[in-house]
Order: structure tokens, then sequence, then C-alpha cells
């Protein structure tokens, strides 16, 4: 037999009734040699009372200096094996400040495993640290309380094995309490993580021990949290924050967008379709490449708002028709990513990124359904790619098939030779429109394998080209202005100049 006893956040004659009764029983049980009692830690305040009493304990501080989980992992398996090794009348007592069910996480995880092994578990509890720091705080809380372990707030989201997510942010519409804020690491921690989703000079309180006697609430703005000065069993309180304060969440830009298309919200937002849509959708694509190319964080950070933009409109359209929604599109993407990186959701060894890739393809296939589905290589480009995007894809899946030079002097050899063909088609006596385009084309895909061929992007070199030079003509501009003239006005000799003048300058 397990029971589990809560000590409530006080000295002994805090603690209710019925735990009050189980841990005398537990401590009379270890005296008798027919049971055992352990503590989770011995700097509670009710232990003086049980020394006091002459009532023997095992206390787990040895085990305080590991890892939150670690800790909750060796201190449960000790208690398992412990029941384990005796008959089932033999009486397992643990104890734990506070209340079993809220503020101690080895607690919830020795009732989630004796339940798993047929163990019979009684729990007597008693008032909870947070009862107890809302009292002291003198709050009352009709809309309820977000709580939690101060250690378990993360500096940034994340997800366990499986794919499923490991962390919750906080609730800032609600006051959150956060549980054994007990040491200065665990106060700098959580200030980190809270400055996430909370303004620098937002208050929180520390309450420490909140049923001790001489216990004092202190406040300090998050920004300087480290001033505060936990002590053990210390909670610190965060107070909600008012609306305009609150950070602007996923959830609120799906809301904003189902209240545009509603009857009574905006005109225009209710007369797009996903066809009228997509202008915005490459325009918005092409405006944050472009601040990528430009380097300009602030600008990007702008542009991906847009661009996020368009999936929740194209989102909430289908949602409306009943078709697929937000959360939908969302699931669909997560569950792709989990399956496609089994090396990190599963037990595939993939040493580097070229295993990654083939995995990713594999998978990929398997995913289409079979080959005869999809009877070409080149099926499934996007026509709607740009033509040096769509050729280098187009190359690419080629290339998977076997249909390659071998290396890259046999790739510069077709260059030469895709040129010289156009110069011939250039040079001749009635040049044909029709097959100098056609040439051109073919010098176009040829430079595409070469840029392949050195593992580089045919786009993103373009790009990047097309930057340099928009640079170095605003230069050129600028250059010809001091001189009181413009480009129009130069000499062949004048622009060579002012060309290389701009690009020494934009070097």
């Amino acid at each position: 037999m397990i029971v589990l006893i809560g000590l409530g956040p006080g000295p002994l004659q805090g603690i209710s009734v019925k735990a009050s009764e189980a841990l005398c029983k537990a401590a009379e049980r270890q005296r008798e040699g027919t049971g055992a009692l352990y503590l989770r830690t011995a700097s509670h305040p009710c232990t003086e009372t049980l020394s006091q009493k002459g009532l023997p304990y095992h206390a787990f501080d040895a085990y305080q200096h590991g890892l939150p989980a670690d800790t909750d992992t060796a201190v449960v398996q000790q208690l398992l094996n412990e029941a384990d090794a005796h008959s089932a009348d033999y009486l397992i007592a643990y104890a734990v400040p506070g209340s079993p069910i809220i503020d101690d996480s080895s607690a919830r995880m020795l009732i989630e495993l004796a339940q798993q092994s047929g163990h019979a578990l009684q729990i007597a509890a008693s008032t909870s640290f947070a009862e107890a720091a809302l009292s002291a705080l003198q709050l009352v809380l009709p809309d309820g309380y977000d709580v939690r372990s101060a250690s378990s707030l993360h500096l940034h989201d994340a997800v366990d094995r499986s794919g499923q997510p490991a962390t919750h942010r906080p609730d800032t519409s609600r006051p959150l309490l956060l549980l054994q804020a007990c040491s200065a690491e665990i106060v700098s921690h959580a200030k980190q993580a809270l400055l996430r989703f909370y303004p620098p000079y937002w208050k929180a309180a520390m309450v420490p021990a909140a049923e001790t006697e001489g216990s004092k609430i202190c406040w300090a703005e998050l920004q300087q949290l480290e001033a505060l000065h936990p002590a053990p069993f210390s909670i610190l309180y965060v107070p909600a924050l008012p609306a305009e304060l609150r950070p602007r969440t996923f959830e609120a830009l799906t809301g904003i967008m189902a209240r545009l298309r509603a009857p009574d919200g905006c005109p225009w937002d209710r007369e797009q379709t996903h066809q009228t849509l997509r202008k915005y959708l490459l325009e918005e694509t092409a405006e944050t490449l472009d601040a990528l190319d430009m380097e300009d964080m602030a600008s990007l950070c702008e542009e991906l708002g847009d661009y996020t933009l368009q999936a929740v409109f194209h989102a909430q359209l289908a949602a409306e028709k009943d078709v697929f929604n937000i959360d939908d599109v969302l699931t669909g993407i997560v569950n792709k990513l989990i399956r496609r990186h089994p090396h990190v959701f599963g037990d595939t060894n993939a040493p580097d990124s070229q295993t990654v890739l083939k995995n990713w393809e594999r998978i990929k296939k398997e995913e289409k359904g079979p080959l005869s589905s999809l009877p070409s290589a080149l099926d499934g480009v996007p026509a709607s790619l740009s033509a040096l995007m769509r050729a280098q894809e187009i190359s690419k899946r080629a290339v998977k098939t076997g249909f390659d030079w071998p290396d890259m002097n046999a790739v510069l050899e077709k260059l030469e030779e895709e040129l010289q063909e156009l110069l011939s088609e250039l040079n001749a006596a009635q040049p044909d429109a029709v097959r100098i385009e056609a040439e051109l084309g073919d010098v176009f895909f040829t430079l595409v394998q070469v840029a392949r061929h050195a593992r580089l992007d045919a786009e993103q070199a373009l790009r990047m080209m097309l930057v340099r030079f928009t640079r170095r003509f605003h230069a050129m501009e600028a250059f010809a202005a001091k001189q009181n003239t413009t480009l129009n006005a130069c000499t062949p000799q004048q622009m060579d100049e002012l060309w290389n003048r701009a690009k020494k300058s934009c070097n």
C-alpha cells in the first residue's frame, strides 16, 4: 500500500486532519517495522514538529541537486522498488510539501506509475502552496489562474520525441503562479522565459513560504527579478496583463481574419476568393525575398507577417465552405515534418544532410503512392514557378533517373557547344527569331546545369547579381548627380568610368 501525503505550505498544524493522521500512522508503522515514511525534503517546516514528537522518517534531500525530471524519476523508482520488495500490507508513505496533486511533480509521477503498475494508492491532501499564496496576496480570482512549476518554463517552444508539444505558453490573460521558485538559478531562468511574453517593466511578486511566520511578499520588475531573494517553497506571482499589453498570438490573427470575413466585416475582404488572392500571394512572396536579399531584418519580420496572412486568408476561405481549416493546415505540415524526419522523431540513422535528403525523397515517394500515379519523373513540378526555378527543379528530377553529365568539364563543354549554336543563329544570313530563342533557351538551361554541378542555386545567383547591379547603378546615378549631370547625358566612356567607380564603392 502506498499513501501519498500533502504536508501543506507551512507548519504541521496547518495540514489537513486526514494528512496529519496519515503522517502519524506512517511514522508509527515505520517505528514498528511494518512501513516506511519518506519525505520529499526535510527542509519543510513540519519536520521540526516531527522531530520534537520523536516520529522517524527518511528524506530525499540527497536527490535535490539533479535535474528536476531525473530527480523525480529516481525518487519514484525507489518508492516503487520499496513497495515491490514488501507484501501488500506494508505501508509506504510519501509526504510532499503543499498539495501532492498540484505542488509536486514527483507525486504526480508516482500517482501515474503506481496506477500503471497496479499498486494500491491513497491520497491524503492538504492546502497547496498556490492556495496559500493567493491567500497571502489577498486575491480572489473568479476566472481562474495559470499554475505551473517555475522550472517548467521554456526559453523557446519545444516538442517531445514523438513531436507532441512539450511546452505550453503562459496564458497572459490570467494570473500566473510559478511554484518552486526556490533558487536564484530557477528565478533567473524564469525571468528569461517570462520576458518572451511580458514587458520587462511588468511587476511580479515573490511569496516565500506563504504560511510561515514572518514571511514577506516582495515585488520587482521582471527585468530586475534577480533582486528578489527566493526561499524554500517560494512562489512567483505574475499578474495578468491588460488586453492592450498581451502578445498578439496566432489565434488573434485567425480570429481577426474570421471577423473581417463576417457578414458585418470588411467589404473588400468579403469579396476575395482564392483566385483573386493569387496575385497577393505572389506579391508577398516577392517582397519577402527582397527583404532577404537586402538582409533587412525589420522588413523581413514585416513581410513574413504579410506572407503568413495569405495562408490564414486562404484557410479561412476554405473553412467557410467546410473544405479544410487552419488547424488542418497546421496538422498536415506538423505530421509531414515528423514523418520526414525519422532520424529526429524515430530511430532512423542519418549522419549527414545527404542521407537526410535521400530519406526525404524516399518517404515523399511512399506518401505519393504507387509509381503508376506519377508516370513521369518530371510530373508535379509547379508550372507557376519562375522559368529559372522550374529549370532547376526539372533538371534535379531528371538527374535522379541517371540523365546527367559525368562532371563539370562535360557541362562546360556542353555550354560551349550551345554558345556556338547560338552564335551561328545570330550570325545567320537571315536570323530566325524562333531559332535564336530556342538556342538562347538551351544556353540558359545549360547554365542551370553549371550551377547545379557547382552546388549553387541558379535563382539565388541571378537574384544576388541583380541586387549588386541595382546597388552599383544607384551609385552611378549618385556620382553623376554630384557632377551635375545625368546618365542619359554621359558618353560611353564616362559611363564606364562611373561604373568602375560604382563597383569599387559597393564592394
